[in-house]
């Protein structure tokens, strides 16, 4: 968080029903790395904050 000046307040959401954070086991409050092939950057990374969606 320190790297990129954030809070996790600020970061995309993730519900934790989606079937990857069931999979990975990720807790409302988690943050989540998801890491992506990309033509033009070769990888993108991505973090998500797990949510509880109520």
């Amino acid at each position: 968080m320190k790297k990129y000046g954030v809070r996790p307040q600020q970061l995309p959401y993730i519900l934790v029903s989606d079937p990857v954070v069931k999979e990975i086991g990720a807790k409302p409050g988690d943050i989540i790395e998801i890491k992506r092939k990309s033509p033009t950057a070769g990888e993108a990374v991505y973090y998500r904050v797990v949510v509880t969606g109520e």
